[in-house]
């Protein structure tokens, strides 16, 4: 490391009811994997999108190679030299990986120039891509290098990248570390904001912390503990979820060859899916994205209804029922898009509260609504899954991603289901939320609850799972106790859909 890079003195930014970030400080060195670690809330994404030209401060200053850095937008951030990858992508399915580049770019060369950069810049830092490929028929990992291959184009001196590995397999986390020690070498520098805070161990050079938007400490990654890291984060112990010894009870849900057209041209169609959950049972279902696992959610919510025989909910045949029979029979399900599918945008927290509660929690009457009761239900997720918001009033799309997600799940978890369905319960929260969520879903299990957690977080299922599976291009491996899997055998089974010789063991 040569010198400073980005230099930041106290930026503040305020919007109507909470202070984002508050007198943050801290600098960027040359050729430094910096980690930016707090809780959902804590005001990360506030701080990056100041950096990158989104979001404009209140107060402070930014130099970036000890000139004044003051982007107005991210065109001008990108012409300094700042890149940044989002946890969300920003691809059009029906494009190929050249158009969905050039789209990016102020000044697109002509298209066979700039798939040739494309294939040479992916091969030169192992994350190879063919330009011409729609990016609808690509796996998350590859929709991920296009976003990456899209910021290298740039040639960044400071590369943002947000939740990079969320939707990676470990042998895809890997390679893309590999990259980025690759970058680190040849003197980029990188903000790396995870909650995987082993992940973070080890590659990180040094990491600062937020919480409630001050900064609240640095440290040296290698240096202390993930538990040390996550306890800064919150500001006290951090707990983790604990299970209550259990016999499972009768089958809850079962399915028989259940097999599913995706309504998506891009979408994985299910393919002779054959499992049971019982009482007291969590089921771990991991995959690679794109592998069928919103399919099988919309499948079992009833989004998709299903031929006779293959959906049976506690020994009652349910496939032509649609959502709101099944979930007042108690099959319950949280989607993986918590904005737009799980929750409704412009609604408040109220209504989004109702939205799937009505019936369950009884919040309408012979087709009158009961506001005061919806009011108290959503209260009530707010103050058990400690949601950070101004008040019940406030609509979904105005909290933070962590924050919505512990309120939808929330909200499914207090409605006491038979069987439970959630898709990534625990997708982009902190380390405090995610021990929460999961001690939920574990208290659910231990009361009778037949459980089913579809997810890309390895760590996660093995916390919770009795047992485990893993989707392969719709397909559904054999089912195994997750007790004594490896995360080299797991690993395997999630990569199937890239060609890999799937593990039995």
């Amino acid at each position: 490391m040569t010198g400073t890079l980005l230099k930041i003195v106290g930026l503040t930014k305020a919007y109507p009811g909470v202070v984002a970030n508050d007198d943050v400080s801290f600098n960027i060195q040359e050729g430094e994997v910096h980690a930016l670690l707090g809780e959902n809330g804590a005001g990360k994404s506030t701080l990056v999108k100041m950096i990158y030209g989104l979001v404009k401060p209140d107060s402070g200053d930014m130099a970036f190679k000890g000139t004044a850095y003051e982007p107005s937008e991210p065109q001008e951030a990108r012409a300094r030299g700042v890149a940044m990858v989002f946890q969300h992508f920003s691809l059009f399915d029906a494009l190929n990986v050249a158009e969905n580049v050039a789209l990016g770019m102020a000044e697109p060369p002509k298209t066979r120039e700039l798939a040739e950069r494309i294939r040479t810049v992916s091969e030169q830092y192992g994350l190879p891509l063919d330009p011409w490929r729609l990016v609808g028929d690509l796996s998350a990992g590859e929709r991920q290098r296009v976003e990456i291959i899209r910021c290298l184009l740039q040639d960044p001196k400071l590369l943002i990248m947000d939740e990079p590995t969320s939707v990676l397999t470990p042998q895809e986390v890997e390679i893309l570390f590999a990259t980025l020690r690759k970058l680190k070498s040849e003197g980029t520098s990188i903000l790396y904001i995870s909650h995987k805070l082993e992940e973070i161990r080890a590659l990180c050079d040094e990491a600062t912390i937020l919480r409630l938007g001050k900064k609240v400490g640095t440290c040296t990654p290698r240096e202390v503990t993930a538990a040390q890291m996550a306890e800064m984060m919150v500001g006290n112990e951090l707990h983790r979820p604990e299970r209550e010894p259990t016999t499972p009870g009768d089958v809850r849900l079962a399915l028989k060859d259940l097999s599913v057209a995706s309504p998506s041209q891009f979408g994985t169609s299910l393919k002779n899916i054959t499992l049971e959950v019982r009482a007291g049972e969590v089921l771990g279902l991991a995959g690679v994205a794109g592998n069928g696992q919103d399919e099988l959610l919309a499948a079992l919510s009833g989004e998709i209804t299903n031929a006779p025989g293959m959906v049976v909910l506690d020994g009652t045949e349910i496939g032509a029922k649609g959502p709101g029979p099944r979930r007042r029979m108690g099959l319950l399900t949280g989607p993986e898009e918590r904005l737009g599918h799980a929750a409704a945008p412009n609604m408040t927290l109220t209504e989004n509260a109702l939205l799937t509660g009505a019936e369950r929690e009884g919040l309408m009457s012979n087709g009158f609504l009961k506001w005061g009761k919806a009011k108290s239900f959503a209260e009530a997720i707010i103050d058990r899954f400690d949601v950070r918001t101004p008040g019940t009033e406030t609509v979904a799309r105005a909290l933070s991603g962590g924050n919505l997600q512990k309120f939808v799940i929330g909200r499914e978890v207090m409605q006491r289901p038979e069987v439970l369905v959630v898709n990534q319960p625990t997708w982009g929260v902190d380390a405090a939320a995610a021990a929460t969520i999961r001690q939920a879903i574990l208290d659910l299990a231990a009361g009778g609850t037949a459980v089913i957690v579809i997810s890309q977080d390895l760590d996660e299922l093995m916390e919770v799972s009795d047992n485990f599976a893993a989707l392969n291009e719709g397909r559904l491996s054999e089912i195994k106790p997750a007790k004594g899997l490896t995360m080299e055998e797991i690993g395997l089974m999630m990569g199937g859909a890239h060609g890999m010789e799937v593990a039995h063991v």
